[in-house]
């Protein structure tokens, strides 16, 4: 099968390489899928779990991608909640090879259905952004109706989720961004935006819940407004800043079916929209990934017409 590889961490997606491998066979529990489409996360390159296995094993070469959408082709022994043939999407394991190939082997706990009439490059689109959100507002954010929130890069693949899952349970939402992202952001349903090139963040006042896929001095200055027992919540890796009376949660998505069936039957009823940018395909997805032109919304890589 075809698939797109990485051996050297420093090369960077320029070490990214399209190659032939042997089609993955199902384990216990496991399913494999035949991918119709993929997700990357350009971050990938820089997580332990591309390069070394849980027992610190070196894994390459490694295939990239985490999330997919497809068809079940095969079960391992004692999978259940699954069949063959089944429309699947979801997120597959940080340690093991990924989507970004004709065919994955994954666990079939962190598949969920997907709907006949979501496209799967929909599907493909959703995991990570979708269920980074819902984790980020409603596991750890603990966000109520009525709460105000600020969501950080809201043009962005999960800010324009954050926005819109915010706006759905309730809340006020500030998006933030550049100056050429004010419309899409508020397209996507926030309240207000705020342009970080430009404008005064510390004007905002104080707010129940920050959600942080930037860092840095950002947020630094967002931990500055929160309010008397909101949060802080980032996906940026661990941090120090800590509200001075309130609370600061970073953390790693993961996979879940329940939360990616509620995801997908908001996208199913129109009550939540993917924010898709380019769509590649599986030959052009080395370049695609290599191209220095800033990217809007989601990359997704057609592996299959």
């Amino acid at each position: 099968m075809k698939a797109i590889v990485v051996t050297d961490q420093a090369s960077g997606t320029a070490g990214m390489k399209l190659v032939d491998r042997p089609e993955p066979q199902a384990a216990i529990n496991d399913v494999v899928v035949k991918v119709h489409a993929a997700g990357f996360v350009n971050t990938e390159l820089e997580w332990p779990s591309t390069w070394a296995d849980r027992a610190l094993r070196e894994r390459a070469p490694s295939i990239l991608g985490h999330e997919l959408a497809g068809v079940v082709t095969a079960l391992g022994y004692g999978t259940t909640g699954l069949s063959i043939g089944q429309r699947v999407f979801g997120l597959a394991d940080w340690h093991r090879d990924g989507t970004l190939a004709e065919y994955v082997a994954m666990e079939a706990r962190n598949l969920a259905p997907l709907p006949g009439e979501v496209e799967f490059t929909v599907g493909a689109s959703l995991p990570i952004s979708g269920l980074t959100a819902w984790q980020g507002l409603f596991q750890h954010g603990r966000l109520l109706a009525g709460q105000t929130v600020i969501a950080h890069g809201a043009a962005g693949a999960v800010g324009s989720m954050v926005t819109q899952l915010a706006r759905e349970a309730g809340a006020y939402v500030i998006g933030t961004g550049r100056a050429a992202d004010r419309q899409k952001a508020l397209d996507f349903g926030a309240n207000e935006f705020v342009d970080l090139d430009n404008d005064a963040l510390e004007d905002i006042g104080r707010i129940d819940l920050v959600f942080d896929v930037i860092g840095g001095d950002i947020q630094k200055r967002s931990a500055k407004l929160i309010r008397a027992g909101g949060t802080l919540v980032t996906v940026v890796g661990p941090t120090d800043i800590r509200p001075a009376d309130g609370l600061t949660v970073d953390f790693v998505v993961e996979a879940d079916r329940a939360q990616l069936f509620e995801i997908v039957q908001r996208i199913r009823d129109g009550r939540l929209r993917t924010n898709i940018g380019k769509v590649s395909t599986l030959d052009d997805a080395v370049a695609t990934f290599n191209s220095t032109e800033r990217r809007v919304g989601k990359t997704v890589i057609r592996v299959r017409p």
